[in-house]
């Protein structure tokens, strides 16, 4: 099917989901306005519209990525298109409604009436001021490349792209709320996080589905069974998240004491609610679909919780505008203030490995990608198949390594001094990523993941192989892109200004730590993963790659030495850490660590090299055995030929013979013969002079 063939058979259906969203939307934005109320009525109804847009798209592009198959030309079929030309329509109300937030956020920062900031050149002029506004301002600029994408693109690939980039675009408000202030900001923007990706993709994902059904789109068990499953992992992912926030920000005795613990308790009560929804959906609703290929049980139980799931989004809204109450808590020390939690005294060697303070983001995630792989693993020794316990061992070290570096001592020192801020990012940059592409999950994820099978929609299996093969793939693990990308790296961020503007925000932390690993992998994977890599590297290549990195690494470290300024001094002087009396001695600290942290993995590196070297050799000696056998030694046989009719030119020449085996005669290649090296022979042969 063409893209015209596409754009003109897809426009979207009347669903009749319109009205039901209609309502949902106006009963959350009286519900938000009614419980704030006052002047910042205007701003939670705003807000109400701007995330219900919010959610549309995420859950539309959900859909059209993920939820349905494309055409075997990678082209979305009718029924991803529909979705991708919604998330168009309501990207656009996305930006107009962070536009208008950034008025109103700055007039309830300052008090203000709205119409006292009509003025564009006063309004751009204080909005930079407010944390707020400016990630409004960002977030708007996102969603009007997000809404430029959707118009743009037809291929499943870039659907996929801009999933992610949906996803994205909740970080920037998300990071500079309440929970972003105060003690234990880093624990509570971290849930937060979570909370708001699991109810997008939830509450958008659930009416995508609806108006999938409504559309009588094709695959639609398909659909509802892969949105089940989500459903499922994004309640229970609101629930965790959403308690941890609420005992971070709230006295466990305010409770029923505060409005904010008021909104607390309704919020949850909605949350359990959906739960409940969700349970009877999956129980009934969803089998229905499956067997039947109708949406009817579907709509008749999802209706009632897309009004719920919007009725809560009012809340969240009125929860956004309302602080946490401040009553009982003490101030916050200026360490607290800064890294969200105090530290105990100098890092010691026990606190080092035992005074942890666990990374929801980086620990959450790669201990889920341990288990996974454990069970990737159970699946193929169930099956029969053999997997390497080697490539398991690297893979639960690496994980192991990531959340040492984030959750342990280390992790929770690392904010507060460069010399164990380097500690941290050479453990990320350097030795986590070896661990994990020795692991080889690409090939894991290919061996233990079922194939869709032809003809049937593409699956997780597919997906990974679609990852692989990108065309971002390609771009990064070029040799020359994955080089600068990983060496580059280093000077770009210490040298250029950027780690001192981190230092101030959490999200920038989670930033540097997701860089320090992307950059690693992309780098060692070409050089000793296991997995094939897309851009494919001559042994000589490897080595090459590898030893290009030594000097850019080791004047790296030299510079930090004897650098006589101190990177981030603003923020280290404002911590005042009594055990660190010098910055720049502690900064050197940190050079001599970077210095000589290059010669373990470089250890690593070739200890793996030489034994992939190794099993490469005895591969390809078998595969010789392996066709001597089948072809009877017809390679022998035409080195021989060449032989006698060198010798009859006149010379003389010694003849190749088998390896003699055990129960054959010299002369005949028995099994397990090999072709022998150029000019090896022994006397007496045929063809001799």
């Amino acid at each position: 099917m063409s893209p015209t063939e596409v754009r003109s058979s897809t426009r979207p259906a009347r669903t009749g989901l319109i009205p039901l969203l209609a309502v949902g939307v106006a009963i959350a934005a009286l519900l938000a306005a009614g419980l704030v109320g006052g002047p910042a009525a205007g701003l939670v109804v705003v807000r109400v519209v701007t995330e219900s847009a919010a959610v549309l798209t995420i859950g539309s592009l959900l859909l059209a990525a993920f939820l349905v198959p494309p055409q075997e030309s990678g082209t979305l079929a009718a029924d991803g298109y529909a979705a991708l030309r919604t998330a168009a329509w309501t990207s656009l109300v996305w930006t107009a409604g962070a536009v208008l937030s950034v008025p109103y956020t700055v007039a309830d920062a300052l008090g203000q009436p709205l119409s006292a900031l009509l003025d564009p050149s006063v309004l751009f002029e204080v909005a930079d001021v407010v944390e707020q506004s400016r990630a409004w301002m960002v977030t708007a600029v996102i969603v009007v490349l997000l809404a430029l994408g959707c118009r743009l693109v037809l291929s499943w690939g870039w659907t996929t792209v801009l999933f992610f980039v949906s996803v994205f675009a909740l970080v920037p408000v998300a990071v500079t709320g309440h929970s972003s202030g105060g003690g234990s900001h880093d624990v509570a923007t971290n849930s937060l996080l979570y909370h708001l990706v699991a109810a997008a993709l939830w509450v958008g994902g659930l009416i995508a589905l609806l108006a999938h059904g409504r559309r009588r789109g094709a695959h639609l068990g398909l659909a509802a069974s892969r949105f089940s499953a989500i459903a499922l992992v994004c309640w229970i992912v609101m629930a965790v998240s959403g308690v941890v926030n609420a005992y971070v920000r709230l006295p466990l005795d305010r409770l029923f004491s505060s409005e904010y613990g008021l909104l607390v308790l309704g919020k949850t009560a909605a949350l359990l609610a959906l739960g409940v929804f969700g349970y009877l959906q999956r129980a009934k609703g969803v089998k229905q679909v499956v067997a039947t290929g109708s949406g009817r049980a579907l709509v008749r139980l999802a209706g009632v919780e897309v009004l719920l799931m919007l009725a809560t989004i009012g809340l969240a809204a009125a929860l956004s505008r309302t602080p946490p109450p401040t009553e009982g808590r003490s101030l916050p020390s200026p360490v607290e203030l800064r890294i969200g939690y105090d530290l105990a005294g100098e890092p010691t060697l026990y606190r080092i490995l035992f005074d942890w303070r666990f990374d929801l983001v980086y620990g959450t995630a790669f201990l889920a990608a341990a288990v996974v792989y454990l069970l990737g693993a159970r699946r193929l020794r169930k099956r029969g198949d053999a997997w390497p316990v080697g490539r398991t061992v690297a893979w639960v070290l690496g994980c192991l390594t990531v959340v040492f570096a984030t959750s342990s001592g280390l992790g929770r020192y690392s904010p507060a001094m460069f010399s164990v801020h380097m500690q941290a990012h050479m453990l990320l940059a350097m030795l986590a990523p070896i661990l994990l592409v020795l692991g080889a999950p690409v090939t894991m994820a290919l061996r233990a993941l079922p194939v869709a099978g032809r003809g049937n929609p593409p699956g997780p299996r597919e997906w990974v192989l679609a990852l692989v093969h990108s065309p971002v793939a390609k771009a990064l693990t070029n040799p020359f892109v994955a080089l600068a990308f990983f060496v580059g790296s280093f000077y770009g961020l210490y040298f250029s200004g950027l780690y001192d503007v981190a230092l101030d925000h959490h999200w920038a932390h989670l930033a540097m730590n997701a860089h320090f690993l992307v950059a690693g992998y992309v780098f060692y994977w070409p050089v000793i993963g296991v997995d094939p890599a897309p851009n494919k590297l001559p042994p000589l290549g490897k080595l090459g790659l590898l030893f290009a990195s030594i000097p850019f690494h080791a004047f790296f470290g030299v510079v930090l030495m004897s650098a006589q300024y101190v990177i981030g001094s603003d923020f280290y002087r404002k911590l005042s850490l009594p055990w660190v009396p010098s910055l720049l001695e502690d900064q050197r600290l940190g050079g001599g660590i970077a210095w000589a942290a290059g010669e373990l993995p470089l250890r690593v590196v070739m200890v793996a090299l030489l034994a992939q070297w190794a099993r490469s050799d005895s591969r390809d000696a078998k595969r010789a055995d392996r066709k001597a056998d089948a072809d009877g030694g017809a390679d022998l046989a035409a080195y021989n030929e060449m032989l006698r009719r060198m010798a009859g030119k006149g010379g003389s020449v010694a003849v190749a013979e088998p390896k003699a085996q055990t129960g054959t005669e010299s002369g005949n290649a028995g099994p397990g013969a090999a072709k022998p090296e150029p000019g090896a022979g022994g006397a007496g042969g045929p063809g001799e002079g």
